[in-house]
């Protein structure tokens, strides 16, 4: 960007930062240019045959970030990241942003080969090298993630063969009578810190019980619906009476007790779907149900991150 260009954008947002800026302390949490080498290899046109210069790839991530945080679709991305002073300085001020095909083909070439993943264990390694370790112990949970189902009969084939534009991967699924359909996201929190340690995406049909997200070592506290499932780590999972099996008076207080524990596990799905609008998803693939949910993670990671570091 020109030099007197980037000088009145800068005056602009000191003037509209007064009143404070949240992407502006979110983006002092992480060391954003460790994620460069692990998006780099997605690109081949770095030989001697040349090709179109790539687009800084710690510039994308962060416009998934944005994109996760703020609930916008690939145009409005596009638009806002040109026209909010507040989201020009969260990505240095680039100049002229990319276009929302080029964000939707990264996200893509993310979904293809699985470096999404990358990019969470190295915000895993910054969290534990900021001492932010897990140590009294992790909450799993799950909740559904709803999607469009489409027009087609239920028995209509999915997957490959799928020829509507619905969700291919999505499930239908009931849970105290009411019936949902897309996908599930399971996450592990830590008890000291109230980060989001693990993630998986599974289609909604998945039991709850069928994901385990601990470590051996680990103290994990589940509800009721992961009853006679062993995890890796240590079992501490509430128990439920069963038909002429009711729960003694200490089943019950150690319920109370583990219930104490695992209820903040609730709140990452709160701001997930209530803040950053990630509770309905309009990709119609697992792989993509995935990466939405990890920048939806990433962000309420940082968003934590500010919290506990009074921003």
């Amino acid at each position: 960007m020109d030099s007197f260009d980037s000088y009145l954008l800068r005056k602009l947002y000191r003037k509209t930062s007064r009143n404070g800026d949240r992407l502006a302390e979110a983006e002092k949490q992480i060391d954003w240019n460790r994620f460069r080498p692990l998006i780099q290899p997605m690109y081949n046109n770095d030989t001697p045959r040349g090709g179109r210069p790539n687009m800084d790839p710690v510039l994308m991530v962060k416009l998934l970030v944005l994109q996760a945080w703020y609930g916008l679709s690939d145009p409005e991305l596009e638009r806002q990241a040109l026209n909010r002073i507040d989201f020009q300085h969260f990505l240095g001020f680039p100049g002229d942003a990319p276009d929302y095909c080029t964000v939707w083909k990264f996200r893509e070439r993310l979904a293809e080969t699985g470096r999404d993943r990358l990019v969470w264990a190295e915000l895993q390694r910054q969290l534990d090298e900021k001492g932010l370790k897990v140590r009294k112990g992790v909450v799993q949970d799950a909740s559904f993630i709803t999607a469009d189902p489409g027009h087609a009969p239920v028995d209509t084939p999915r997957g490959d063969e799928a020829k509507t534009r619905r969700s291919k991967d999505g499930a239908w699924a009931k849970k105290a009578g009411k019936s949902y359909y897309g996908y599930k996201l399971h996450a592990k929190m830590d008890v000291d810190h109230g980060l989001l340690r693990d993630l998986v995406a599974t289609p909604a049909n998945v039991h709850d019980s069928r994901v385990d997200l601990s470590l051996p070592g680990e103290v994990v506290y589940r509800d009721k619906g992961y009853q006679g499932v062993k995890p890796r780590g240590w079992n501490a999972a509430m128990k439920r009476a069963a038909r002429g099996h009711p729960l003694s008076i200490w089943d019950r207080l150690r319920n109370r007790r583990i219930n104490r524990k695992r209820a903040p596990g609730e709140r990452p799905f709160a701001v997930i779907k209530r803040v950053f609008g990630s509770g309905h998803v309009l990709v119609t693939s697992l792989p993509r149900v995935r990466v939405k949910l990890v920048f939806a993670c990433f962000c309420y990671n940082l968003a934590q991150l500010c919290t506990l570091g009074g921003g």
